[in-house]
């Protein structure tokens, strides 16, 4: 079996070297561009391929030689330790030819909402707001904020951005749930430890084309936009909230001094939350019966805690922890996220065998 999958990557391998090359695929730049995603996105499974039939080849010629030469250290260090690199080997392949998230190559929109505990969880949604930019700023992506509705004490009640470039959505859909911290307030005079919680929703951020939107389903009110405490801060009517009435999501934008930016703005977030709802119902039908929380984006359930006292961090999904507090809310991310991955693609891998490829 699995050296069939070996033959078929190392085929298309081929194919696509070919078609890279060929004049009349580099003139359609669009083919041209799918051509190189199927290529980059094959690579991986080929180097494993190329190590796994080389290996396979060093077993078969040291049995031969085992007839010659029984007693030789070399040989013997061949036959007892390749079998089980074959092994290994033979997982990765299926794990990189795990089918992917349609939505990975997608650009993300993030909301980050203050949860239980008043001002500490305003302040930890900043501490979250920070985290998540600093990682994506490290991988080279673009942030660009939508909207923020600061906390009189610090912090945000909510704040909204995207992120964008090429795969962000494979990055950052992992960071969907519910996120809590356990520390000291500066404000606490006993010492005490506190727990509080922030929302973490990431969206894939979708086209027209992607979501159609009938006008008459929305409502749109157009308002004056407010600073904290209420008071005014334009003397003109540019915050726009939108309804959509199917479904009841309401998205308000009053950040930019047009009302035209805001509504468009708004329009982006809607468009993508509308898409993630659509999205979760399809992942509920498919996954009724599979329990796997991994990359299911689900607000409701605490995915990771960030303990200050002990100087780490736990990702209770794949059950990971990690004693670089400072680092992870610093944008080191990358151990977490690859952990998150893996699992995501054993539990990908699992359904396709249990499901017969569904």
């Amino acid at each position: 079996m699995i050296d069939e999958l070996v033959n078929q990557i190392n085929g298309r391998f081929s194919e696509l070297e070919g078609q890279m090359s060929d004049p009349g695929v580099i003139a359609d730049r669009e083919r041209y561009a799918e051509v190189g995603r199927e290529y980059r996105h094959l690579q991986p499974a080929h180097e494993l391929a190329k190590e796994y039939l080389t290996l396979k080849d060093d077993l078969e010629g040291a049995r031969e030689l085992m007839e010659e030469n029984g007693d030789d250290p070399e040989i013997m260090r061949v036959l007892a330790e390749t079998p089980e690199r074959l092994e290994e080997l033979a997982e990765a392949i299926r794990l990189a030819m795990v089918e992917s998230d349609p939505n990975d190559d997608r650009n993300v929109i993030v909301e980050i909402r203050a949860g239980t505990g008043g001002d500490e969880a305003a302040l930890f949604a900043a501490v979250l707001f920070k985290m998540l930019t600093r990682y994506a700023e490290r991988l080279g992506y673009g942030i660009e904020v939508l909207s923020q509705s600061p906390a009189e004490v610090g912090g945000f009640k909510e704040v909204t951005f995207a992120i964008k470039g090429d795969g962000a959505y494979s990055v950052f859909k992992y960071e969907g749930g519910t996120h809590r911290v356990q520390r000291v307030p500066k404000t606490e005079s006993q010492g005490r430890i506190h727990t509080s919680t922030a929302t973490v929703a990431v969206l894939p951020e979708v086209e027209d084309v992607d979501v159609e939107l009938n006008e008459n389903d929305l409502q749109i009110d157009v308002y004056r936009s407010s600073g904290p405490g209420g008071q005014s801060v334009n003397t003109t009517d540019s915050a726009v909230r939108i309804t959509h009435e199917p479904t009841g999501i309401q998205v308000s934008m009053q950040d930019e001094k047009s009302q035209r930016q805001n509504r468009e703005k708004a329009m982006r977030v809607l468009r993508a939350r509308i898409y993630e709802r659509a999205l979760e119902e399809q992942r509920a039908e498919i996954a009724a019966d599979r329990r796997s929380q991994v990359g299911s984006g689900g607000r409701s359930e605490k995915i990771r805690t960030y303990n200050y006292p002990q100087g780490r961090v736990t990702d209770h999904r794949v059950k990971v922890t990690v004693h670089n507090l400072d680092e992870v809310i610093g944008g080191h991310l990358d151990e977490l996220t690859d952990a998150l991955e893996a699992e995501e693609k054993r539990s990908r891998l699992s359904a396709q065998a249990g499901g017969g490829g569904d």
